[in-house]
């Protein structure tokens, strides 16, 4: 019987723990700059890093959390989320950029190309746009069931554990929600190989906003492009 990998809820770590992990700061090479949402052009929140095996790379995605629902976060060509493939090694956290402030909000302004840390205008009990409440690491485990879903039921029964702390699938074919949506390689044209399925988690502290859905992320690797999307 084939096996499925899920990705299961394991603790916290450090925000630039170099591990795969939801939450935190971003690795990635010096001088790479916070993405921005090409739609309201605020900064991009961090959703998860994912340290692929072999020494293929660290694949980070984003989405924008600015204004949920206004930027088409949940869509892999909107520009309201950003994927990254980085090489393996060499990598350092990147800098948080500044909140946006209510004056960059009016003027349409760029708030996430300053790369200085928050200017103090931010209300402390305010959601934090740029990143997660929490950092939560994840531990690989190989279910003997083919089906996602399944293995996610399998796992549960045999740990005790329930089954939100199933954070999501590496590898292996997608579970769509609903219609296939494998994005093509803006470079090559190919159909970009599947690498994870993400969850919300069990916590609401960090959970990414995917609509109580799903998260898919793919990746080209000759291309070293990669591409995140959400369906509900």
């Amino acid at each position: 019987m084939s096996t499925t990998t899920l990705l299961i809820h394991d603790g916290s770590a450090a925000p630039d723990a170099p591990v795969t992990r939801i939450g935190g700061l971003p690795l990635a090479p010096a001088g790479t700059r916070w993405p921005t949402c090409t739609t309201c052009s605020g900064p991009l929140q961090f959703i998860a890093q994912l340290v692929l095996d072999g020494g293929r790379g660290v694949l980070a995605v984003f989405m924008c959390a600015n204004d949920p629902g206004s930027c088409q976060e949940w869509s892999a060509t909107a520009g309201g989320n950003r994927a990254y493939l980085f090489p393996p090694t060499g990598l350092v956290p990147v800098p948080l950029p500044a909140l946006p402030t209510s004056e960059d909000e009016d003027d349409g302004g760029d708030g996430g190309d300053d790369e200085d840390e928050d200017d103090g205008d931010h209300d402390e009990d305010d959601e934090d746009v740029r990143q997660l409440g929490a950092v939560r690491t994840v531990r690989a485990v190989a279910v003997a069931e083919p089906q996602y879903r399944a293995a996610s039921k399998a796992w549960s029964e045999r740990s005790g554990r329930p089954t939100r702390h199933v954070l999501g699938q590496l590898g292996g074919a997608p579970d769509w929600l609903q219609n296939d949506e494998t994005p093509d390689c803006p470079d090559c044209g190919g159909p970009m190989e599947f690498v994870a399925r993400l969850e919300e988690g069990p916590d609401p502290l960090t959970a990414p906003n995917f609509g109580s859905g799903s998260a898919y992320a793919h990746a080209c690797e000759p291309c070293g492009r990669a591409a995140f999307l959400w369906q509900c």
